[in-house]
């Protein structure tokens, strides 16, 4: 894991703009569904596709339900509890309108009238797509280099002026002004940023998720460059404006699975506390690597 500072400022993980990117998941897209239920089945069937061991229990002690009920809630039998519903929301890391969708669902879900039901999912469905936006062909340009969504996030810090000497100047490795003001334009053509009457631009979309074999492919090919300006941080970024460790560690396949599941929470541990920031003063990288150096089911002696 690393964390490290690239220019002078530069926070992909950043108040209101994290991405974390969802590669080859098989979960039910949040806005495609109807029943929150299915929402919460398919967050328990891709977690128990990750962990074999995962459990209704450990989803239900998450929620604060016994295993029983939470099976009943996922066959469609039951509905959560009202005092459950934060917990849900928490789990399914929503916020903002994903939450108000999800809300808009349950209450859809719950409700006797038929006419308040198609009122709620009628809301439910204006608000389909806003907080989470899948990437079309023409966003991939947004995974071709590093710096675009740096600039993008550089746009937040700054009240949304676009001065391109100066982007090109503060971020680290410093880009030319042409790839600066190609990223302003791909930025606008994907709709990330919009423009405002005062003439700055403001950010649009604040998730991003990813799926498919091409998207998946463009999104290894946007790690491997921040995984790359990670080492490239070793030497030109002061020790006191990074943090850089590494960990060789002898794991069975029980601790294996625990420590995903590990870094899984605490990314979204990150993610929680980084929407909390009100001030944010510079664009950090967070890049998060757990891979194997021996061969795996290998003998010893």
């Amino acid at each position: 894991m690393s964390l490290f500072r690239i220019g002078k400022v530069y926070f992909f993980l950043h108040q209101h703009w994290a991405i974390f990117f969802s590669i080859g998941c098989n979960m039910t897209n949040f806005s495609d569904v109807a029943d929150y239920r299915d929402l919460l089945k398919s967050y328990y069937e891709q977690r128990k596709k990750e962990m074999p061991f995962y459990s209704y229990r450990m989803m239900g002690d998450k929620l604060g339900l016994d295993s029983s009920y939470l099976y009943r809630v996922l066959q469609k039998k039951q509905h959560l509890p009202a005092h459950v519903i934060p917990a849900a929301k928490e789990l399914l890391d929503v916020s903002g309108r994903s939450a108000e969708y999800f809300d808009l669902l349950v209450a859809a879900g719950i409700s006797k009238s038929a006419e308040k039901k198609a009122e709620l999912m009628a809301k439910a469905v204006a608000l389909r797509d806003v907080e989470r936006h899948s990437l079309q062909q023409a966003e991939l340009k947004f995974l071709e280099n590093w710096w675009i969504p740096a600039v993008r996030a550089y746009l937040d810090l700054n009240g949304g002026v676009v001065n391109i000497k100066k982007i090109a100047k503060d971020l680290c490795p410093p880009i030319t002004e042409e790839q600066a003001a190609e990223a302003i334009e791909t930025l606008k053509e994907i709709g990330l940023v919009k423009n405002v009457t005062s003439g700055r631009l403001v950010l649009s979309d604040a998730h991003l998720t990813v799926g498919g074999q091409e998207k998946s492919a463009a999104v290894r090919h946007f790690q491997k460059q921040v995984l790359f300006l990670a080492s490239e941080a070793l030497e030109s970024v002061p020790v006191n404006e990074r943090n850089i460790s590494t960990l060789t560690l002898s794991v069975d396949q029980a601790c294996f699975e625990d420590l995903g599941e590990m870094l899984r929470e605490f990314r979204r541990l990150v993610q929680k506390r980084v929407d909390e920031s009100k001030r944010p003063d510079r664009v950090m990288q967070l890049s998060m690597a757990f891979y194997p150096v021996t061969k795996t089911n290998g003998k010893v002696g």
